[in-house]
């Protein structure tokens, strides 16, 4: 195929087009439409972008492939989109799989000193695109591939680079209420009826921690966090529908949530919880963490107001809970429960000291940070581990 043949044919790429805005992929356009003048800069260019993922550029490309999200992704997930676009599909992978085996020398005599990339001429990029897709319920497309934690900003998911690598493991103490959370998602990775969770309780009892540790423990299965603000509440429409046909499962999580009696967010929630026209994505759970139990923040003015039908707005105000299908309670341990989680944290930093005196210290640390709770036993085994004298 001739190099403008080429170009033409990358340039006029549908499904695929999201290669365009790759790096690698951007760099071989400009090498392909390089004038004569200009091939050893434009070639050098390609290259170096190249070789900062790897020196073989028919791996690269492939991963580009395998992550890209492309519109029959979108529009049908891991299903078939129809005639048209995997028509489409077929004949823009097999053109791309010639584009993955050309050589420096195939596109000029080059000069000696250029590097020469590697090919890979056993690949066969159908197939791999068949398994990977066959796969997308599990290991996602476009970021979601590289990613498995998400904020929201200005409306748009922003992948976390570096999210909490918090395991279930790492969480003593709280393994039967830990285990109503982990049931509920295992039931919404397998597509049965999942239901919406609060976590509530006592500060420092690990409710958020379990949440992420849940995250990172089914990334694998297909899972993925998406941790939303309450000042965001009003933007989880329109981010629900954005992921309604993702085959992917999500959390959408609201760490922290309580509300005024006069929070606009308020109603915003509870419309997405429970009673909004557009119905709930199956494939979409919120879990919130709080802890008020009923997550109306009350004063004794709000009850002596001059509403008519207070006791009605109260019960109104009172609801939001009820509209989680799932509430687990985080309350603060008991002795025996807090020993239990020192004596396991301690066995996980490696800390020598005898069971009894681990009991006592750490019970006078509690003392001094103001209550027992598994964060207040975290810190005080990780201030052993650095060897500070306590």
């Amino acid at each position: 195929m001739e190099h403008t043949q080429t170009l033409t044919r990358l340039e006029g790429l549908v499904v695929f087009r999201g290669l365009l805005k790759d790096p690698a992929v951007a760099a071989m356009r400009e090498l392909l439409a390089a004038p004569r003048d200009a091939f050893v800069s434009r070639a050098a260019a390609f290259e170096a972008v190249l070789f900062e993922k790897s020196t073989n550029w028919t791996g690269v490309l492939l991963d580009a492939i395998l992550e890209d999200e492309n519109i029959c992704l979108r529009k049908a997930g891991g299903r078939d989109a129809g005639p048209v676009l995997e028509g489409a599909l077929a004949g823009e992978l097999a053109f791309l799989q010639q584009l993955g085996q050309l050589t420096l020398d195939d596109l000029a005599a080059a000069p000696a000193f250029l590097p020469r990339w590697e090919i890979d001429p056993a690949a066969d990029y159908a197939a791999a695109y068949a398994a990977r897709r066959a796969e997308v319920s599990r290991k996602g497309y476009g970021p979601f591939a590289r990613h498995t934690m998400f904020t929201v900003e200005n409306g748009a998911l922003v992948p976390v680079r570096y999210p909490d690598p918090q395991r279930l493991s790492e969480l003593p103490g709280y393994e039967r209420e830990r285990e109503k959370v982990i049931a509920n998602t295992r039931a919404l990775l397998e597509g049965r009826p999942a239901n919406n969770v609060l976590l509530y309780g006592d500060a420092g009892t690990g409710k958020s921690s379990t949440v992420k540790a849940i995250a990172n423990e089914f990334a694998a299965d297909g899972l993925r966090l998406v941790e939303v603000k309450k000042n965001q509440l009003y933007q989880l429409p329109a981010l629900m529908d954005e992921l309604a046909n993702n085959p992917l499962k999500f959390i959408l999580f609201i760490d922290d949530l309580s509300f005024t009696a006069n929070d606009d967010n308020f109603a915003a929630l509870k419309a997405i919880l429970e009673g909004s026209v557009g119905g709930r994505s199956q494939n979409v759970v919120v879990y919130a963490t709080s802890n008020r139990r009923h997550l109306i923040k009350e004063t004794l003015t709000d009850r002596s107001g001059d509403d008519i039908h207070e006791q009605d707005t109260r019960q109104e105000l009172m609801s939001l809970s009820a509209r989680f299908g799932l509430t687990v309670t985080f309350q603060q341990p008991d002795k025996e429960r807090y020993d239990a989680i020192l004596l396991e944290l301690a066995r996980q930093y490696k800390v020598q000291m005898p069971s009894d005196q681990l009991y006592v210290k750490g019970a006078a640390f509690a003392l001094r940070a103001g209550g027992r709770s598994p964060r207040v036993a975290k810190q005080f085994i990780e201030l052993l581990a650095a060897g500070v004298k306590l």
